[in-house]
Parts: C-alpha cells; structure tokens; sequence
C-alpha cells in the first residue's frame, strides 16, 4: 500500500455491487444533480440513520449544487487514489440515486475502515438490506478483516 492507500497496491478495488433492490457504482460528478436531490430530499431521515446521528453531515441548512460537485469531485479523487472508497446507490428499475455507501480508514486502531450507508427516506425499507449487502460485499470481495459498521 502506497502511505494514504486503504487496499494493498495489488488489489483491484470491485466498481459495481448490484442486487435486485439497488446498484451500487463509484460515486463522481456525474451524479451532482440527482445525489444533491437524494440527500436534500432527506436530511431528517439520513441525521437520524446509524452512522450520521451526531455527525455535521448533511448540514441541515443543505449545500450549494457547486459545494455538492467538490464534494463529489474529492471522493472520485479518494477512489482513483485508493484513500476511500465512496458508492452512489441507484435504483435498478429507473437509475435514480437512492442513497450512498462510504469506506474510509478508521478513526480507531481497532478497525480497518468504517463503512456507513444512507438511503432516501421514501427508500427508508432499504436501510438495513442496503447495510447488510455491503458488508456480505466487503466481507466477500474486499481484503479488509477489520470493518466498523458504525453500530450495525
């Protein structure tokens, strides 16, 4: 691993997780428009959900479509140089952002990395599946043995 990378160099970071419920995908500049809608259509819901209570995201006052996008460009940037690992979730039936999935190194020695999930809340159902899913993935396919589930 270079000095900021989470995976080993040798590692090829899997790109997609696709189940019947959603479709996970790297999450880029591409998805500024409907991620923004996502996440502001559901501040309340996303504060309260396992991971984010306490957490000073999503601001509750929102966030500029253009602070939204350098926030996007910085976890695409985190991806290409295996720093984090950041998965817009989309809906297969319509390809709509439902939600977002985000590996990063522990703040704690304990674990490799924190893994936290949030959907919409008119996705809300999907929650625990969507948190269940990831960590069956990164339990399967990803070379952590050390994932804190924020408490799931």
């Amino acid at each position: 691993m270079t000095a900021d990378a989470v995976v080993p160099a040798d590692f090829d970071p899997p790109t997609h997780l696709v189940t019947e419920d959603f479709v996970l995908e790297p999450l880029g500049p591409q998805h500024n428009e409907a991620d923004h809608a996502a996440w502001t259509s559901s501040i309340d819901h996303i504060r309260s959900t396992t991971g984010f209570v306490g957490s000073s995201w999503p601001p509750p006052e929102g966030m500029t479509l253009e602070s939204n996008l350098a926030d996007l460009v910085r976890h695409a940037e985190d991806f290409e140089q295996r720093r984090g690992f950041t998965f817009t979730v989309l809906d297969p039936a319509d390809g709509d952002v439902i939600g977002c999935v985000y590996v990063y190194p522990s703040k704690d020695d304990a674990w490799d990395v924190s893994a936290r999930s949030w959907v919409r809340a008119s996705h809300a159902h999907l929650d625990t599946p969507l948190a269940d899913a990831v960590a069956d993935w990164l339990a399967r396919d990803w070379p952590w043995a050390r994932v804190d589930r924020r408490g799931r």
